[in-house]
This record gives C-alpha cells, sequence and structure tokens, in this order.
C-alpha cells in the first residue's frame, strides 16, 4: 500500500483524525446552543435560525413517536432539497429511528422495493410527489406503509422573494383527508416532543440505496460514527469555518449532497443556501446576494452555470472553495475557474464510503484526478483476478478500508460479503473501480468494473434498469448499456429483442415513451435499438460487454 501521497498532506493537519463518541443529532443540539439566531437554512429569501431549526425537528421526532416509530426503524425520507428534507432528516435521528434517503425521481414501482425491503412503516413525503408513494400506504401489515407525512414545499416561502421560484415549490397547501395521512403543518401544530436519545455512535444512522449487478439496490448500513468520520474530514480538510456560506444543489438524497452540503455546514454552523433543483441563474443570484463560499457541485452543472450569458453581471468573488466529483472535469472548464481564481477541488467516495475516501489536497489539486486517501483511509489498486498490489501507472481495482466504510448491505448477507476482501488479515472494501496511482500517490480513475453507467453524476445499474423493463409485456430481452451524450457525458440505452407476436406494432420510441413512465428519468433509457436476438455466451449469459464495445466503436 503506497504511502506516497503523504509528502502533499495538507499543511497543519495530522493524519489521524478522532472522530466524536456522540451521535449526529448532538450536532444539531450544539449548533443551535452556539447559534439560536444565526440563519442556518436560506430557501428563496426565507430564513431558518438554528433555534427554529432545533425546535421543528424535535416536534417531527416527537410525531414519529407518537405514531409508532421505535428505536432502529427505518423511515423513508422522499423529497427533493428544502427546509422540509434536512428537518425530516434530522427529525427522523432525533426520534432514535433510522433515514432512508430516496432519489425523488423514482417512481411505484421502485418505491414497492425500498419499503418493502426496508420493512419502513412511515414514509415523510412532498406533495408533488405524493401520487407516487400513495399506492403504497396500506398495502398490507407485512410490507405496507403505515403513516405517511407529507410536505408542501410553499409552507417555507414566507419572506418576499423576486427570485424565479419553480411551480411545484411554490404550489399550495393540498388538502389531503385519507387515512394514515398528516399534513407538514398539522405535525408542527401538534407540537409533539420525543422521548430521550437512546442511539449512540455505533447504532444505525442512515441507509441510502445502492444497487449493483443483482438488480435491486442494497441499503448500505452507515452508523452515526461512519457518518461523522466524513462530516469531520470534509470540514477539516478545507478547513471550513462557522461563516461559511454554503450553495445546495447537488441533491441531498444523494451521499455527495447529504455529508457535505448539507450535515457538514450544520456541523461548523455554517449557512446554507437551498436550491430544489439546477437553475443557473438561481445559483448565480444566490451566490452574489448571499456572499456563497463554498459550493460543491457536478461537471455538467458548472459547465451550465459558466455557459450562462448573464453570468458577467453577477459578483462571485465570494466563492472561496468549488469541489465535487462524480466524472472528472473537463480541462477546459477546469482552467476557465482557474482563470476566476478558483482551483476545483476534484474528490472520490461510494454511498458504501458516505462520500470521500479520497479527496485532493486544496493547494496541491491535480487535475482529473480523484485525489489522495483522507484521514485514516487506506487504499490500493490491485489485480482484480489475484488481488496482489499493482505498481504505480498500472491499472487494477480500487481496494479501501477505513472508518467511514460502511457496515454491510442491509438484509444481504451475501452481497455484503462479496464487498468485501480479507488481505493479510485485514478486511477491504472492494469499491469495483479501475483506476491507477501516480509516482506520487494520486488515484486516476480509468474504467469501471461493475457495470454502471454515469449520467450526469448519477449512477445508473443496468441490471435493475433491465429488471424493470421486463415488465414491459412486448420485451422478450433487454441488454442496458451506455452511450455518449454530449451534455450528461454517458446516458442510457437499452438493446431490446421484441416478442415475435409484437414485431411491427411496438415502436424504439414506444419503449422510450413507456420507460420514461416507469421509472426515474436518469436511469430511463433515452435511446432504444431493436434488434433480432442479444449475443450470448456458451452459457447463455448475455454477452452485454461486446454490446458495449459495439456502441462505443460508433
Amino acid at each position: 500500500m503506497t504511502t506516497r501521497h503523504f509528502a502533499y498532506w495538507p499543511k497543519g493537519l495530522p493524519r489521524h483524525m478522532t472522530i466524536p463518541e456522540t451521535d449526529l443529532f448532538d450536532n444539531v443540539e450544539v449548533s443551535a446552543r452556539r447559534y439560536p439566531a444565526k440563519p442556518f437554512l436560506v430557501f428563496y429569501d426565507t430564513q431558518i435560525s438554528y433555534a427554529e431549526f432545533k425546535d421543528e425537528a424535535e416536534r417531527i421526532a416527537g410525531w414519529l413517536q407518537a405514531h409508532g416509530v421505535a428505536k432502529g426503524d427505518r423511515v423513508l425520507l422522499y423529497m427533493q432539497n428544502s427546509p422540509q428534507f434536512v428537518l425530516a432528516y434530522y427529525g427522523i435521528l432525533r426520534a432514535n429511528a433510522v433515514v432512508v434517503p430516496v432519489n425523488p425521481m423514482n417512481m411505484t414501482t421502485e418505491l414497492r422495493h425500498y419499503v418493502k425491503d426496508a420493512g419502513a412503516r412511515v414514509a415523510i413525503v412532498a406533495q408533488d410527489i405524493y401520487p407516487q408513494m400513495q399506492p403504497l400506504l396500506g398495502s398490507g401489515a407485512e410490507q405496507g406503509l403505515q403513516q405517511i407525512l407529507v410536505a408542501a414545499y410553499s409552507d417555507y416561502l414566507q419572506a418576499p422573494t423576486d427570485m424565479k421560484v419553480p411551480d411545484f415549490v411554490k404550489a399550495p397547501r393540498q388538502t389531503l383527508a385519507e387515512p394514515g395521512v398528516t399534513l407538514w403543518c398539522d405535525m408542527l401544530a401538534a407540537t409533539a416532543r420525543p422521548g430521550p436519545i437512546e442511539v449512540g455512535p455505533d447504532d444505525l444512522c442512515v441507509m441510502p440505496y445502492t444497487s449493483g449487478t443483482t438488480g435491486h439496490p442494497k441499503g448500505c448500513m452507515h452508523t452515526h460514527r461512519t457518518v461523522m468520520h466524513t462530516l469531520m474530514a470534509g470540514y477539516q480538510w478545507f478547513g471550513i469555518q462557522q461563516d461559511a456560506v454554503y450553495l445546495a444543489v447537488l441533491p441531498f438524497f444523494h451521499v455527495t449532497g447529504m455529508q457535505g452540503s448539507m450535515s457538514g455546514p450544520l456541523q461548523s454552523g455554517a449557512t446554507v443556501v437551498l436550491l430544489p433543483r439546477w437553475d443557473r441563474e438561481a445559483a448565480a443570484q444566490c451566490i452574489a446576494r448571499y456572499g456563497v463560499t463554498s459550493w460543491t457541485a457536478i461537471p455538467t452543472m458548472i459547465i451550465d452555470f459558466l455557459m450562462n450569458p448573464n453570468l458577467g453581471k453577477y459578483d462571485l468573488s465570494s466563492i472561496t472553495r468549488m469541489s465535487g466529483g462524480g466524472a472528472a472535469m473537463p480541462e477546459a472548464i477546469a482552467q476557465k475557474l482557474l482563470d476566476m481564481g478558483i482551483t476545483y477541488v476534484e474528490g472520490y467516495g461510494l454511498s458504501e464510503t458516505i462520500a470521500p475516501s479520497h479527496i485532493n489536497p486544496p493547494d496541491r489539486a491535480k487535475k482529473q484526478c480523484l485525489g489522495i486517501p483522507i484521514f485514516d483511509v487506506e487504499s490500493m489498486v490491485v489485480d482484480p483476478n489475484d488481488f496482489k498490489e499493482l505498481p504505480a501507472g498500472e491499472v487494477g481495482e480500487v481496494l479501501t478500508r477505513g472508518p467511514q466504510v460502511f457496515k454491510g448491505y442491509w438484509n444481504n448477507p451475501e452481497a455484503t460479503r462479496n464487498a468485501f476482501i480479507e488481505l493479510d488479515g485485514e478486511n477491504w472494501f472492494r469499491t469495483g473501480d479501475l483506476a491507477y496511482v501516480d509516482e506520487d500517490g494520486y488515484f486516476f480513475m480509468v474504467d469501471r468494473l461493475k457495470r454502471m453507467i454515469n449520467a450526469s453524476g448519477f449512477k445508473v445499474w443496468p441490471a435493475e434498469v433491465e429488471a424493470l423493463m421486463y415488465q414491459h409485456p412486448a420485451i422478450q430481452e433487454a441488454c442496458v448499456i451506455s452511450a455518449r451524450d454530449p451534455h450528461r457525458g454517458e446516458t442510457v440505452k437499452a438493446v431490446v429483442v421484441i416478442k415475435e407476436a409484437q414485431r411491427g406494432t411496438v415502436t424504439e420510441q414506444d419503449i422510450v415513451d413507456w420507460a420514461h413512465a416507469n421509472m426515474a428519468a436518469y436511469k430511463s433509457p433515452r435511446i432504444v435499438e431493436f434488434v433480432a436476438t442479444l449475443p450470448k455466451s456458451a452459457t447463455g449469459k448475455v454477452m452485454w460487454r461486446s454490446l458495449q464495445e459495439k456502441e462505443m466503436a460508433r
């Protein structure tokens, strides 16, 4: 295992980091006690102080406990970035429960798996996507939701604003009178208070779902301790202070946004300016208006941001740090940021590592680079066949171990066993990513060992999409691969064999439209190609790699 990167370790930082022996809600209590009147969240010019945030999070916890949520129960959280998302996240934790964040683009078919697999009885949902969750309410005592708390984003539009507010955000609160449904406003009005905090650092905290070659998303079990590690690492690595102002545009259901733009700022007592969806004009307005100092974003957002013809009229001089990952930042865009005096610091992490395991040193960042292992993290590149460590420059699979590595996949011991390899008596997590280490000990991504498509930073797992596509009555076989896309980097393509009886009656566009209506937009195939047969190996397995290589050769 290389230690060459220690020569470029950020100045003034120790290599070991002591993690607080506390639960995550302790960060709310500390920041609210230190900075009660300071704005924590800013949402289209409406501000929520740390004291107000703590009070409302506790009311949510009281409501959850009054509706039967106990220590260790999993609660689904299904909404866009909003004050309610952050409040619900910490309300669930204060109730001694486990947050299960769900991509708000998921549809009912996909949500059914999360509800059943997590054994969730309660969900907290935004009203615009409530219709997707509603069919799962009361769908059976063994696997259905018993309670849904429904939030209207417009409840937190209390200050006048000249910003363009999306229609789904400013939509008036709906009246829902179904059994098992409670409106957010009614929950707050009940002013219920929770019992004592019963969880500690080694209890489950959050369970983001990730997929793999099995086709079904798997819950990554993270404790308060594993989550705390990357929170501490982030603000120490970058030297974040309590008067930092963050722009939060990455989705909070995803670990990068969750840790870097939500929980990290909360821990340090900073202010977070929220946007529920990407809007380059609104982002520029927010930076200029609130003096944003820190922004974590994926390259596609920054490319679009810099293409804004109105960008010159905004004062962006407050930004001192930009960071991100998910895809390599194009050289020309990184240089354009440098010309503006901004170094884009790239990092690398997975749901299984609750965000970063590697980050570039801010004062010596390399372009299009994953960075170096952070505090107490060990990583190496090995031959994926015999797991022998490879020398600098040779491509292999990245193995990693550290305090933030997850505790396994929920209810899936086989997948958990397959995710780790024991070498010299130590357990290493197999990332499934192919990379190399340069002569300085920096890691560079090359490819993915797993079948995964990276569409604008969203991870799409072909096996999961294929499983959903087989629900179409006309599809006999389907193989999902990636196709190049000038904006998204990669996009989703499905190579499909139609059942003989329905050939000629179903078009490729019909399949595209059906997929878009039945699965999340980011994973829905945008390209469909009909073929007579799919290539198969001698054992009958679809040879997806040959289809992928053929597509890349076009």
